[in-house]
């Protein structure tokens, strides 16, 4: 696809901010709104991408007005890591994000809890926006393997929303929907509820309920549920699983989930027309990572990795077509800051597909990872390009299947294992439960889309095997990733050798020239503060600043992203000499 004319268009409402005021950027005009609309578990089960199983007309909406996105990629196969690639636009492995709940599962590692530690130069998507006068707001969903610095947001909680920013204020968005994660597939099986809440402006906002050990509280019986798609329909089942009655039953959930996150999707987009948003807003709907069922939630397979994204323009720009480029997560927090026209910083490993600063030459690979998962530890590395991927095994001596608990709940799963003791799977379905796996890998992923047929031994593929191979050691010397490292030393590495969780040092205030200063002796660290303790917002430290002759107080905390945040700090301004 052409997208070149698209970007002309889109940049011409993209101005100039004015000067600092009180450490915010003061608008004089409008910046394009960005939206997130983010499922979780997703794989390509969605008409706009050729699977008519259940109807969904928000999102088809969306992609008829919009541009779809067939070859988008996660790096990683669950959650976190991959959310701390899209915060940041660093591999997750780079930064030591790769293993799922950092601050979890310490008995099993005997490890001290501790968060991912990027470079000190890294900062949080949002918060770059924000210092471009954006209102950031993110909806319930907060791992990133990492605590999220208090000037990350502007807001976020289930009630956060971009009703609540100044008027004129651009704002992006971030909404995360549950529906269709993993555990909608346990049983008892229901919907979640929803609740309402009225905002200060009288609108109405949806909250999204959790996980955990409680689900099944929060969900109603099957007798409540309404239906959308009829328990008699026979579903395709992947070769990989088995076709049985538990296996149809997941199938009937996973669609049924699917229909009630669309609804969700209309609420949220008619709030943004009601509030005559929608032709000022660039609207992305994309999924964590693959699909919820046995074999594609944390494996790197493409049904672990691959989740549709659609992108509405305004106006409909471009509406309608199809961008087959390979996107990765990496990719996200670049083309986020050339959508309003800033240059990427350096560091950042991914590449803008769009805006002003979109990358010259398209992707040619994906890059992913697979480590510990809960009380679990692998150490797989895959890259990907068109057409093959290459998987290499750290731990050939080793299983693929990881007896995850919190996957076995699912029924489907249940089966999978109960038919391989009695010794009643195929050839096909036995393969996730080999005592051993290869060193390498290569699929062809066009004519072999399940990835069952290793081709690594083929004579006929050696040269794509080495390129892919040579790839792969390119990447991981690039972002300075060492899969065979363990997860102790890993600690070690992030923490300097140290065995203490670093500690962001005590912000510093001072006033100069009758304006407020503030360091830190922490090299990173995001300082936030507030001239109203009471005030909702941090507001992010940019320059010094006036306070106002009403203010008497100031609060102020500082936070490096992997370490401990400071103290809040409270200070009397009156007690501060003027230098």
């Amino acid at each position: 696809m052409n997208t070149k004319p698209l970007f002309v268009i889109l940049l011409v409402g993209i101005f100039t901010l004015s000067a600092c005021k009180n450490g915010e950027k003061e608008h004089t005009q409008k910046s394009p709104n960005i939206l997130w609309l983010v499922t979780e578990d997703m794989g390509a089960y969605i008409p706009p991408f050729g699977d008519n199983t259940v109807k969904t007309p928000n999102l088809s909406r969306l992609a008829k007005e919009g541009v779809i996105y067939p070859n988008l990629y996660s790096t990683s196969g669950v959650c976190a890591p991959s959310r701390a690639a899209i915060a940041t636009g660093m591999y997750p492995s780079s930064i030591g994000a790769n293993h799922m709940r950092t601050t979890s599962y310490t008995e099993v590692t005997g490890l001290p809890k501790y968060e991912a530690v990027p470079p000190l130069e890294v900062t949080m998507i949002s918060e770059l926006l924000r210092k471009e006068g954006y209102y950031c707001t993110n909806n319930y969903k907060t791992d990133y393997q990492f605590k999220a610095p208090i000037t990350a947001w502007d807001e976020s909680s289930p009630y956060a929303h971009w009703r609540n920013r100044n008027e004129n204020q651009p704002f992006f968005a971030v909404v995360n929907f549950t529906e269709t994660h993993e555990s909608g597939l346990f049983e008892p099986y229901g919907f979640r509820q929803i609740e309402t809440r009225h905002y200060k402006s009288g609108h109405r906002n949806y909250k999204w309920k959790g996980f955990g050990k409680s689900h099944a509280k929060n969900r109603m019986t099957e007798a409540e549920t309404p239906v959308h798609i009829s328990k008699e329909t026979k579903f395709k089942v992947p070769p990989y699983l088995v076709d049985n009655e538990a296996t149809q039953r997941d199938l009937w959930k996973m669609y049924n989930n699917i229909a009630e996150m669309d609804k969700q999707v209309g609420a949220i987009l008619k709030q943004l027309e009601e509030d005559d948003l929608l032709e000022n807003t660039i609207i992305m709907f994309y999924g964590d990572h693959g699909g919820p069922l046995p074999r594609e939630k944390r494996l790197i397979y493409d049904s672990g990795l691959n989740t549709p994204m659609i992108v509405r323009f305004p106006k409909k720009n471009n509406a309608g077509s199809k961008f087959t480029n390979l996107v990765s997560f990496v990719d996200f927090a670049p083309t986020l800051l050339s959508l309003i026209g800033q240059k990427p910083p350096k560091y950042m490993q991914g590449q803008a597909f769009l805006g002003k600063h979109q990358s010259k030459k398209p992707r040619k690979y994906i890059h992913a990872a697979a480590d510990r998962f809960d009380g679990f530890t692998d150490a797989i590395r895959a890259v990907r390009d068109s057409q093959f991927k290459y998987i290499r095994n750290y731990r050939p001596e080793q299983g693929y299947y990881l007896p995850v608990a919190y996957r076995e709940k699912i029924p489907a799963m249940q089966e999978l294992l109960k038919l391989k003791e009695e010794g009643k799977l195929n050839d096909i379905q036995k393969q996730w439960f080999r005592e051993q796996k290869p060193k390498e890998e290569l699929f062809d992923c066009i004519n072999d889309p399940f990835e069952l047929v290793n081709l690594a031994d083929k004579p006929e593929y050696q040269n794509k095997l080495q390129e892919l191979s040579n790839e792969m050691d390119r990447w991981l010397t690039d972002i300075n990733d060492n899969p065979s490292l363990s997860e102790k030393d890993l600690v070690a590495k992030l923490w300097d050798g140290k065995n203490q969780k670093p500690v962001t040092a005590d912000p510093i205030i001072t006033i100069e020239n009758n304006k407020v200063v503030i360091t830190c002796d922490t090299e990173g660290a995001s300082i936030g503060y507030k001239t109203n303790p009471k005030a909702k917002s941090w507001n992010v430290y940019l320059e010094s600043f006036k306070v106002e002759p009403n203010n008497k107080t100031i609060l102020v905390k500082a936070h490096r992203i992997g370490f401990l945040p400071s103290k809040d700090i409270t200070i009397d301004i009156s007690t501060l000499n003027n230098n």
